[in-house]
């Protein structure tokens, strides 16, 4: 089975999700079976593992519609791409497409590092439910990363495709001293964008009402939006880390009182693993996904909320609350690796293969 994995999301630098989730994957899959990668920048290499690779036209380019006519040419059996954008026609392959979430539905600001003309047809896309069909459809399975996105999916009828979930997970940030000690001083931190679905308003009105607790905010921010949050809450004490290395990230996650989130919507959460990981507890906004990926290990709060956030620390706080949630976090998180993950997606892989090997065996004998 030749299998082509299209990582060209990966971003240039430091990763983003959709880029973390490719190179997680595609790195445990590439243990376990041949893989060829699609990159369509040399720089991209330097977040990926060490395997055989393609350079291929951008997926933002005029030519994405038709980048089968490229990828035909290594001759895969099958073909996985981390979004459900591939192009695909022309193809002779099986062809696997990813979900990740539906969250520009209802909130339909495109990122910001997209082109201004892709931005615009982001923006049309998500008016209607029919354009995601009409990809979906193309494929021979769907992927998706949560049981929650897999249920959003059905309930709008998204596609006929089977739909198979492949979680998301973390990388290995360090190797903690558990169990982990109660941290002595109050640091609470978030690691996300500033989109306003992602509810950091709410974070900072909250930190402003816990004046022992200092928000460190480690995402790459604007001059007007740090302005913005400052004079938000003036009282509150945001530590404001404009990007951080995963070493840096890692030693204030291990020292972290919690790590804290206030999104409306998500299609995972891979920071909530991360911290679980290292035994720092989560508290976090009561959304489904978010319920589904912490379990009884997180607290929660109403996202809208800034006084439900700080009663949630507070509770945090409250006797042996602290060591437990720890314990139970790094339980929790056990149950997220690449390596589960890239075992699914083999085992989807094979069986799309093989059932397809099977359909054209019956119509020769047909």
């Amino acid at each position: 089975m030749r299998i082509v994995f299209d990582c060209r999301y990966t971003r240039i630098g430091q990763h983003d999700g959709i880029s973390r989730f490719t190179a997680g994957l595609v790195g445990e899959l590439g243990k376990r079976h041949p893989v060829t990668m699609l990159i369509n920048d040399h720089r991209q290499l330097e977040l990926l593992p060490e395997l055989p690779w393609q350079l291929v036209s951008g997926p933002t380019s005029p030519l994405e519609p038709f980048v089968a006519l490229q990828v035909k040419r290594l001759k895969p059996d099958i073909v996985f791409s981390p979004m459900q954008t591939m192009g695909s026609l022309g193809r002779d392959y099986r062809l696997l497409l990813t979900l990740h979430d539906l969250i520009y539905y209802e909130n339909r600001t495109p990122p910001r590092n997209l082109p201004w003309p892709v931005r615009l047809l982001w923006r049309l896309y998500h008016l209607a439910w029919w354009p995601q069909r009409v990809l979906l459809n193309r494929a021979d399975r769907v992927v998706t990363v949560s049981e929650t996105t897999a249920g959003l999916i059905a309930e709008h009828r998204l596609t006929k495709r089977e739909v198979t979930v492949v979680p998301n997970a973390s990388d290995e940030l360090g190797r903690p001293e558990l169990p982990r000690q109660r941290p002595t001083r109050g640091r609470l931190v978030y690691m996300g964008s500033f989109m306003p679905y992602k509810g950091v308003d709410t974070l900072v009105r909250a930190a402003a009402k816990l004046p022992d607790h200092e928000l460190h905010l480690m995402s790459r921010i604007g001059d007007e939006e740090r302005r913005r949050l400052t004079r938000l809450a003036p009282d509150a004490r945001i530590v404001f880390h404009d990007g951080a290395s995963d070493e840096e990230y890692a030693e204030l996650l291990s020292n972290a009182t919690a790590l804290v989130h206030a999104s409306r919507a998500e299609g995972f959460g891979i920071p909530l693993v991360e911290a679980m990981r290292l035994g720092t507890p989560i508290v976090v906004s009561d959304i489904p996904i978010f319920r589904e990926i912490g379990g009884d290990a997180a607290l929660y709060f109403d996202p809208n909320d800034p006084d439900d956030l700080v009663r949630a620390v507070r509770d945090l706080e409250a006797g042996d609350q602290w060591t437990r949630r720890s314990e139970l976090a790094v339980e929790r998180a056990a149950g997220y690796t690449w390596a589960a993950s890239a075992e699914r997606l083999l085992k989807l892989m094979q069986r799309t293969v093989a059932e397809q090997g099977g359909r054209r065996t019956r119509r020769r004998r047909a």
